[in-house]
């Protein structure tokens, strides 16, 4: 019995010293563990990297002290009076141009604007470092210590950086010493245009630029070749569609010297609609509307002038309503030579009138009283022309007599006679519409097939 009941009290001391022990010895092991590395390898400690926990990930971040050190060992004895490789081979630049949106596209000024992102990459070997692997951003302040392009737009106009709410710029550094520096422009630039086939044509917006001083000697610009010219997929114009941005270089002689220009194009293909509603359209009703006087009697003096004249106005008016958005050039366009086709369409219809008000005199042309005259006439004394040696007080007695009479109605032929159509306007009727449907054929033909623009130009 009391070895049972030692046996007992030994397996409940074994119990109680399991729960109350194990405990207690581990964390002393993996304490002696951890000092027994630390002092194995005393270096790991002061390098440990510093890490940041966001949102699950873990990101190593490099000290700012020695990325300020860097930075300040590149700058030193850095002169960015002087172009990288100076004296030797000429520093490339690169560019490459992502357009963002396009407006202000100005006949009367023939100007264009843009706002895109315009980046410049060259190589300072000066700038080169090995301490770290990646590129890194620098502060716009510190592009003021930096060597970079005297880049300049040949035919810019007012244009500037955006500012808000800090300047729109970066620079990045590689550690090939690399720099790639962008901004955000607003480019207002000139755009030579040539409004022969208005409202029908496409236009040809150039952009020339390179640097102000540097000749090609000490710079040479070029294209970026994986990235151009960018147009951004939501770009929308209202009056154009953006149908081409062809890009290439030249070189420009200056006094002094030879300079690298970049040059780029953007094709713009004019909208039609609005002016399909607001003059080809009325111009044409006006057209045909001049056409209902050719339904008139041509006893309807008055009415026909009236509508002829009232065409005429109306056309004038369209057609300096028409020109009120371009400039004075001194040649014709196409909507200019429609609205005076269409001019012409109804000033020949009063033309025609005073044809077809000529020809109805009597005595010249139609005449529509010969035969009801000459029926009045013999009916009116029967008896004079039957016995002609009459006396003569005989036939002035029934003078009084025949103007006391009621006056007759017209026959039914001098009715017919009276309200008969012109041969003239019989003509005008089918000739006018075939000759216009003719001419507009052939005018939309010829400006709607022209093209001027090609990819192969700049």
């Amino acid at each position: 019995m009391a070895s049972s009941q030692l046996w007992g009290l030994l397996a409940l001391l074994h119990c109680v010293g399991v729960t109350v022990f194990v405990p207690v010895l581990v964390p002393r092991v993996s304490g002696e563990r951890s000092r027994a590395n630390t002092r194995a390898y005393p270096h790991n400690a002061r390098q440990l990297p510093t890490f940041i926990f966001r949102s699950g990930g873990v990101k190593q971040l490099t000290p700012t002290k020695n990325i300020s050190s860097l930075l300040d060992n590149l700058l030193k004895g850095y002169d960015h009076k002087l172009r990288p490789s100076f004296g030797g081979e000429p520093t490339t630049v690169e560019i490459d141009i992502e357009v963002r949106s396009m407006s202000r596209i100005s006949e009367m000024d023939m100007t264009y604007s843009m706002d895109c992102y315009f980046r410049q990459s060259w190589v300072d070997e000066r700038l080169a470092f090995s301490d770290l692997e990646e590129a890194f951003t620098l502060s716009v302040s510190v592009l003021e210590k930096l060597w970079k392009p005297d880049t300049f737009i040949y035919n810019g106009k007012q244009s500037y950086v955006h500012l808000i709410t800090t300047p729109n710029k970066f620079i990045r550094l590689y550690q090939n010493g690399r720099i790639l520096y962008s901004s955000r422009l607003t480019i207002n630039a000139n755009c030579p245009m040539n409004l022969r086939d208005f409202p029908m044509d496409t236009q040809h917006c150039p952009l020339k630029l390179g640097s102000f001083s540097y000749t090609t000697r000490d710079v040479v610009y070029r294209w970026n070749k994986d990235r151009q010219v960018v147009i951004a997929p939501d770009l929308m114009l209202s009056q154009f569609d953006l149908i081409a941005a062809p890009s290439g270089d030249e070189n420009t002689t200056r006094r002094a010297g030879e300079f690298s220009t970049l040059l780029a194009s953007f094709y713009l293909q004019r909208h039609m609609g609005n002016f399909l509603i607001q003059v080809y359209g009325p111009c044409m009703l006006l057209v045909v509307l001049s056409w209902v006087s050719f339904w008139l009697n041509r006893e309807a003096t008055s009415d026909r002038i009236s509508l002829g004249i009232t065409t005429v106005l109306t056309m004038t008016f369209l057609g300096l309503e028409a020109r009120t958005d371009l400039p004075k050039v001194s040649y014709i366009t196409a909507l200019d030579l429609f609205v005076w086709i269409s001019y012409g369409f109804i000033f020949a219809t009063i033309i025609e009138f005073a044809f077809v008000h000529v020809f109805t005199k009597v005595g010249s042309g139609e005449v529509y009283l010969s035969h009801s005259s000459s029926e009045a006439d013999s009916e009116e004394d029967p008896d004079e022309e039957l016995d002609p040696e009459a006396p003569h007080h005989r036939r002035q007695s029934r003078l009084p007599r025949s103007r006391e009479r009621a006056p007759r109605r017209p026959t039914s032929s001098k009715l017919d006679q009276i309200n008969s159509v012109s041969n003239i306007d019989e003509i005008s009727r089918v000739l006018f519409p075939f000759a216009f449907v003719c001419i507009n054929l052939l005018y939309w033909y010829t400006f709607l097939s022209h093209t001027e623009w090609s990819q192969n130009r700049f």
